[in-house]
């Protein structure tokens, strides 16, 4: 790797040259073409409302009041980790406010229309897809001879830029046949094969899991301490998988193989026929059993489907699942009153398990359009207002969000698919290095975690942070410090480019003071001094 780097140094120069040249740091951007019409906009929009009036008696209940509503920047940071896993570019935040100023939109309309932009950007669907390959088929790399969880990202980034609807995805998933390379779905079952053995209890685990948001692994030994889940109905399930064969031509299913398991009491081998734990009505009649599985699991009246994938995406875009004492994949059974999980699941469901359509309602919501402020005291205040959705919860940013975020502040231009090819090889491997380093957090990506001593010092004394913010012609932190009409503005630009905000009276006069008076290279240190200061604040590495 050292070696090609040097290689392509000079090519890499000339690139950044001609992607740099004629990038404008200052306001006046034209404005970025927003979506001349948003499907069903009413429509979600009033689903939006429902779910504000579900979750503003929800705060009622715990004597909590209204929400306050975030800036127009916040928000534009909030979307763009959420949907692309980093912050918005200097350049598209000249651009937004471009529109803002020029535009007869009213606040909300804009950020709907904005949001729209976002989803259609095909930086959705590659991040999200990465997002929701962590709960499919986790991130280790498996056995490479029959696992491929690169081409299974890809073919689910495909997927989602087709807009297929989720319920067909995921009977792909359970039930596709052939090759690992030439039918990448099937890679959710081989991510399971251990030697030449399929884990039928690992796979049937990860699918209850996956697909209908609650955890029954243990019951593979013992009936559910907790839950109603039995031991009988963990090996009904995955007695489904039990004609899965591995072949020559990739996965088959072999009608004349049975699932067996060895009864850990008289250690004899018992046959176990396929059964479902509920809604027998549901499993179809013809088709293999992994193609009745996946019908059972996707059927319309099965509320544990739409409710986990309504969890999951909620937890993906506000950072907490909406029940946070939790796990995401940890729901309980569905309740007799339906909740707010089953308002978004109805609306999913009726508009053809639509993912975009989700992230549409959600981002609608006051509360996603909410400040991260709130009244609370103590630590034990502010948890009954996360607990009860009266504030935007803050979390930290996941490694690969935090790396997206420190090259995207590195760079005017916005980091995207229409960058040169080696400029996002180059992306590409960082983020792979610094992920490896900084400690990826797993399928268990939401559960929240506390920050590292070695987290903190990567990024404040790391190569790469050095690299990001050392002053060059090329690089955000050289064009700052160079082509800033005035210390003012300077100041300004690197906080849009760090935070996505401007920065505050105090925060511009204590600046202003640092740069006063320094010509140079001793003015370029002291902007390269205040993008780290910026890199390293707790604001960079949080989501409000």
């Amino acid at each position: 790797m050292k070696k090609l780097r040097i290689i392509l140094s000079p090519l890499i120069v000339v690139l950044l040259i001609s992607i740099m040249v004629g990038m404008t740091i200052r306001p006046g951007a034209d404005p970025a073409p927003l979506p001349s019409s948003i499907p069903d906009v009413d429509d979600f929009q009033s689903i939006g409302d429902t779910v504000n009036e579900e979750l503003r008696l929800r705060r009622k209940s715990a004597g909590l009041g209204e929400l306050q509503p975030a800036s127009d920047l916040t928000v534009l940071r909030r979307l763009s980790l959420s949907l692309h896993g980093t912050i918005p570019s200097l350049e598209e935040i000249r651009q937004f406010e471009s529109v803002q100023q020029s535009s007869s939109h009213s606040k909300p309309d804009l950020i709907t229309r904005w949001t729209e932009r976002l989803l259609t950007d095909s930086r959705f669907s590659d991040y999200f897809a990465e997002r929701l390959a962590r709960s499919l088929v986790g991130t280790d790399g498996g056995q490479f001879v029959v696992y491929r969880r690169d081409r299974f990202v890809d073919w689910l980034a495909e997927q989602l830029e087709a807009r297929r609807p989720w319920h067909d995805i995921t009977r792909d998933v359970i039930a596709d046949k052939g090759l690992w390379t030439g039918k990448p779905a099937v890679n959710f079952i081989t991510a399971g094969i251990a030697g030449d053995d399929l884990d039928h209890e690992e796979l049937t685990g990860k699918t209850v899991r996956a697909f209908l948001g609650q955890r029954i692994d243990c019951a593979q030994c013992h009936d559910h301490p907790f839950d109603d889940w039995k031991q009988s109905d963990f090996e009904g399930l995955a007695a489904f998988y039990g004609q899965v064969n591995l072949t020559l031509v990739g996965i088959e299913d072999k009608p004349s193989l049975e699932y067996e398991v060895e009864d850990r009491l008289s250690l004899e081998t018992r046959q176990v026929d396929p059964a479902v734990p509920f809604g027998l009505e549901w499993l179809p009649e013809q088709g293999s059993r992994r193609q009745q599985l996946a019908g059972w699991i996707t059927h319309k009246e099965n509320r544990r489907f739409s409710r986990a994938i309504a969890n999951r995406i909620w937890a993906l875009m506000l950072g907490a699942p909406y029940y946070t004492n939790i796990s995401v994949d940890d729901l309980p059974d569905p309740p007799e009153n339906p909740d707010l999980l089953d308002m978004l699941a109805d609306d999913f469901r009726e508009h053809n398990y639509d993912l975009r359509r989700l992230v549409r309602v959600i981002t609608a919501t006051d509360l996603f359009r909410s400040s991260s402020q709130s009244s609370a005291e103590t630590e034990q205040e502010y948890a009954i207002h996360k607990e009860y959705w009266g504030v935007f919860p803050m979390t930290r940013l996941r490694p690969e969000q935090l790396i997206g975020s420190m090259l995207q502040s590195s760079s005017i231009k916005t980091i995207d698919q229409n960058s040169h090819l080696l400029f996002r090889a180059m992306r590409f491997f960082r983020e792979q290095d610094f992920v490896r380093d900084y400690g990826d957090l797993g399928p268990d990506e939401l559960d929240q975690r506390s920050g590292t001593i070695t987290q903190a010092l990567l990024r404040m004394n790391g190569n790469l942070t050095k690299e990001l913010i050392e002053a060059n012609p090329f690089n955000s932190t050289g064009r700052v410090a160079n082509f800033s009409d005035n210390d003012r503005e300077c100041i300004d630009n690197s906080y849009l480019v760090c935070l996505t905000r401007h920065p505050t009276a105090n925060e511009m006069a204590y600046f202003e003071n640092q740069l006063a008076e320094l010509n140079g290279k001793q003015r370029t240190q002291a902007v390269v001094d205040l993008y780290w200061s910026l890199f390293n604040s707790l604001e960079f590495s949080w989501n409000h």
